[in-house]
Formats: C-alpha cells, structure tokens, sequence
C-alpha cells in the first residue's frame, strides 16, 4: 500500500528523536445519559473543539477548525504517545485532530519548533511515481523510467529540515519516517490555521491529552486499498475541504 510518505532528515539541526514510549460506554437510563449530553455539550463550549471518540474507518473525515482571535496567539501541540495534534490559542482549542507521526525506528523529533515553510501543493522530492503514456509506477527519485512526479504531500508545513506536518493516510500506529500526517480535510484546516513563525511544541505526551483528548475522533485507513496512482500524479490527490475552512 503506498501509505507511507517519507521524510528524510538532513543533518543540519539538532533534534531529540528517542523513540516515543507507545472507553466503552455503559449502557444507563435516559436521564442519566441526557446529563451526560449536557455535560459534554458544556465541555464543548469551554474547549472550542468538536467531540468524536469515533473511529473514521477510511471514510470522509470532518473537524472543525475555529478563526483565531489572534494568530500571533497560536500555538500548535503534538502528543506523539496519543497521537493527536491540539491547536490552541490560549486555553481555547481551535482545532484537535488525530494523526499519524514516526515510527521507533524513524521518529518524528522532539522538541520546541517553528514552522517556517508552507507549500500547499507540495510533492515528495524522493518518493513518488515513474510516468510512461498511461503507465504510472512508483518509484524512488532518479530510478525513474519516465517522467518523476514526486508522491503528493499537500498543504506541508515544515518545522525542521526536512520534517512538516502534511496531508496522507492517518493510521492507529506510527506510520512516518517523521512527519506529521493529517487525514482529508484537516490538512487545509491545519494549514489556514498556523504561519510562519507559529510555535510548535512536540512531546511525548500533553496536558490536553486528558482533557481534550478523549474526544478526538480516531482515524484508521489501514484497511484502505491502494490509492489509484492515476489520481496521484494529479491535482485530485490534494484534497480541499468539504465546507467552510475556518467556523
């Protein structure tokens, strides 16, 4: 499956890539539920993020993602245990979504960061697909039999050298070889939310994971097919949000 996007890293920062160390309900009378619900929907107006728990089996993916008051405010948090990223501006959540981050073996780094490069159309310089007339196989940079056109890595923000947050496949594990991939729709969000400059903080774990947390949907496109590589090659393989960016 070509699920997986690689980042590879020059030697030019110095980052800390240790290796990260990797709710059913009960069924109770109406009344109880209802304050259940109530309760829930009170959190949800305190946080500003949108509830889930849900598992996204492969299919659509909708967040909603808030306008800042400030955007010089905006700070973006990753929990590489959770795998989950919080997008915060104060104590006010814009925007929470699952993620897919690196691997033991090739972990996303640790650390307090910036992101200093956007590019929404961003294509793999390394990975991607050797094309031939109607003939399109994957291939690595400079095996290519044809004409190269690089793996699609929309709406990449980058925060190290050669590490970004970017569009691709979100699965329960970690997947990359270092970056942070977003699932569909949150990847446009993810990128009108942040800018140059915006502080990024990954760790371990955060002090969201407990509070905001819990109510992010899941994602697993483990079982998804192979993408058509015909769609890849194109601009199809950038997917736009299916409503209105930012509430």
């Amino acid at each position: 499956m070509l699920s997986a996007v690689f980042c590879i890293s020059p030697q030019r920062r110095r980052v800390d890539k240790t290796p990260s160390n990797l709710i059913q309900y009960i069924h109770m009378r109406h009344l109880f539920r209802f304050g259940l619900l109530c309760a829930g929907g009170s959190l949800l107006l305190l946080t500003g993020c949108a509830t889930g728990g849900r598992v996204s089996a492969g299919g659509p993916y909708h967040v909603t993602a808030y306008r800042p008051h400030d955007p010089s405010a905006v700070r973006v948090k990753v929990s590489l245990s959770k795998q989950d990223i919080y997008v915060m501006e104060g104590d006010r959540c814009l925007m929470a979504v699952a993620c897919s981050v690196g691997t033991r073996e090739k972990g996303t780094p640790r650390g307090h960061f910036n992101i200093y490069s956007k590019i929404e159309h961003k294509r793999s310089g390394s990975y991607g697909f050797s094309v031939q007339g109607n003939s399109v196989v994957a291939t690595t940079a400079g095996h290519a039999g044809g004409h190269y056109v690089g793996y699609p890595m929309g709406y990449w923000c980058e925060f190290a050298p050669g590490y970004g947050f970017h569009q691709g496949f979100v699965h329960p594990t970690p997947r990359t070889h270092g970056c942070i991939r977003l699932k569909g729709e949150a990847a446009p969000k993810f990128f009108a939310l942040v800018r140059i400059g915006t502080p990024v903080d990954i760790a371990t774990e955060q002090p969201e994971d407990a509070t905001i947390g819990p109510k992010v949907e899941r994602v697993d496109d483990s079982r998804l097919p192979d993408p058509d590589p015909h769609i890849m090659i194109s601009e199809a393989a950038f997917e736009k949000p299916s409503g209105q960016l930012l509430e």
